[in-house]
Formats: structure tokens, C-alpha cells, sequence
């Protein structure tokens, strides 16, 4: 029989992996703060429960993808939340973006239980977790996250490791700082040219073979026309980079303070659930 899978949280990611994890005939059990969320997944074969307590009692692996420390803190550690619900059979996972800090007690608090906890962080934006191709940046035992990876195939295409519980997300949140950095640098170069009447099409197509990547096509494709839907908020972006602020607080990062600055003036004028990628046209 295959594996229960519980999912805590049906925001963009949430409900993507639900989804996934419905195509491929896994038995699974789903709880969200606003019940209307959950009500489309009932017809789908999925258990709605009333609690992540219910949730963590009946399911095998337990994912949770909310939206931030406070709401993690809540479905984890209260009366009724995960870890009332949970024993050592199950595998815990935590797959929101998260603060180091945060992420570090809770792993204390399932180790003094005797609970298998691991840190998953996700990337691939809305199209991976509808599409199954997530890339999941893992923290915790290696042989609990080789035990999981068939489980982990139905709503990803690549699992990376990066060693002991905390991992995931210490790499996760270096990986929101450096894509930021470079949409960021993305809208200044176009500034530049600009300034020099250059075609601007012609430059930003240039930009995308050179230095070319993901995010350069990303923030080149933004720039030009908005996205709809969104892959990533200017809120999710910011509350991600000030959790790295908090990781690096006594290293010298010369460009956090920098592009935090910047996204910090686009939620100021009102642009938090604005793409985090339209933010070079936004505040020109």
C-alpha cells in the first residue's frame, strides 16, 4: 500500500502537491485555516480534517506549507496542531520558507519526542507544484530522505541534500538572496541602457543569453509585461530576505541591505501581492 501523505496548508504549493500526490493515487489527508480551501479536494478522493492534529493521526509523511513562522508555529506546536497528532512512525516535514531560528527549535522539540523531522524546502514557484517538478532542497537523515524519495518523485524532479536538519532552508534562503540580487541587478542594467537610448528589447534579450539563466528570462519576461499569474510575491520575497538577515546577522552580505531596501520601498507603496519579478518596472 502506498504511503498516507498529509498536507498542512493549501496555498499555491500546497494545493499543487496535494494535487500531485491525488494523480498519483496516494491516500491523502489535507487541513487548512480557511475550510473553503479544502472543500474542492473532498471530490477529488482526499480526506479534509478539522485540525493538523487530525492530519498528522492519519497520515504517514506529513508536509506543512504555510506562510510563515507565526502560522508554522501555531499548526505545530498548538493543543491541536501536528505534533499533538504525531509518534515516532511518522515522518515530519516542514516545507514552508522559514527562519533558521525557528526551524532549529522545532527540530529540538521532535528530537526530545523521538519524532523523525526533516526540512524541506521547495522551489519551482506555482508552475512547479502544479506541474510535479519542484526541485526540494533537503535537510535531515539521509537515509530517512532516500527511504521517501519514491514518495518525493510524485511532486518533484530533482531532491537535493545538503546534510543535517536546518540545511534546507539555510540553502533556501541563500537561494531567495541571490536570485534577488539578480533581478535587482537585472532592472538596473536596463536602467543603464535606458539612460543611452539603447533598444531595450534588444538589450534584455541579450541579457538572457548572456549572462542568460532562469531568473535573468524571469525578471526579462516581467519587465516588459506583468506577470498573471504570479510566481512569487513581493511579500514572499521580502519576509524570505529578512529570515536571511537574521541567518547572516554577523556576516558581512554588502548586498542584502541593498535589495531588502528595495523590496522594503515597492511594499510601501502597496505592491505586496505584486509579482516579486515586476519590481524593476514598479518603482521606476
Amino acid at each position: 500500500m502506498k504511503q498516507k501523505i498529509g498536507i498542512v496548508g493549501l496555498g499555491v504549493m500546497g494545493r499543487g502537491m496535494a494535487n500531485n500526490f491525488i494523480k498519483r493515487d496516494y491516500p491523502i489527508f489535507v487541513w487548512n485555516r480557511t475550510r473553503e480551501a479544502s472543500e474542492g479536494f473532498i471530490q477529488k478522493g482526499a480526506s479534509v480534517c478539522s485540525s493538523p492534529e487530525e492530519v498528522a493521526k492519519n497520515a504517514d509523511i506529513i508536509f506543512e506549507i504555510t506562510a510563515n513562522d507565526e502560522s508554522s508555529q501555531k499548526v505545530w506546536m498548538s493543543k491541536d496542531g501536528i505534533l499533538s497528532g504525531a509518534n515516532p512512525k511518522k515522518i515530519l516535514v516542514a516545507s514552508a520558507t522559514l527562519s533558521v531560528e525557528w526551524i532549529n527549535r522545532l527540530a529540538y522539540k521532535c528530537k526530545d519526542l523521538g519524532f523523525t523531522f526533516m526540512d524541506i524546502a521547495l522551489t519551482g514557484g506555482r508552475i512547479g507544484a502544479e506541474t510535479g517538478s519542484l526541485t526540494l532542497l533537503c535537510g535531515g537523515q539521509e537515509k530517512v530522505l532516500r527511504r521517501i524519495e519514491p514518495v518525493l518523485n510524485a511532486i518533484a524532479k530533482k531532491v537535493f541534500h545538503f546534510g543535517s536538519v536546518g540545511h534546507g532552508m539555510r540553502y533556501k534562503l541563500i537561494l531567495n538572496f541571490l536570485q534577488a540580487v539578480h533581478i535587482i541587478g537585472f532592472g538596473q542594467a536596463m536602467r543603464i541602457a535606458k539612460v543611452y537610448d539603447m533598444d531595450l528589447k534588444k538589450v534584455s534579450e541579450a541579457l538572457v543569453d548572456r549572462p542568460g539563466g532562469i531568473i535573468t528570462g524571469i525578471a526579462q519576461k516581467a519587465y516588459f509585461e506583468e506577470p498573471d499569474p504570479i510566481t512569487f510575491s513581493i511579500e514572499w520575497i521580502t519576509k524570505d530576505l529578512k529570515y536571511f538577515k537574521k541567518l547572516v546577522k554577523n556576516l558581512d552580505v554588502l548586498l542584502l541591505d541593498e535589495v531588502l531596501l528595495e523590496y522594503k520601498k515597492a511594499l510601501d507603496k502597496g505592491f505586496a501581492k505584486k509579482d516579486w519579478a515586476s519590481i524593476n518596472t514598479l518603482l521606476d
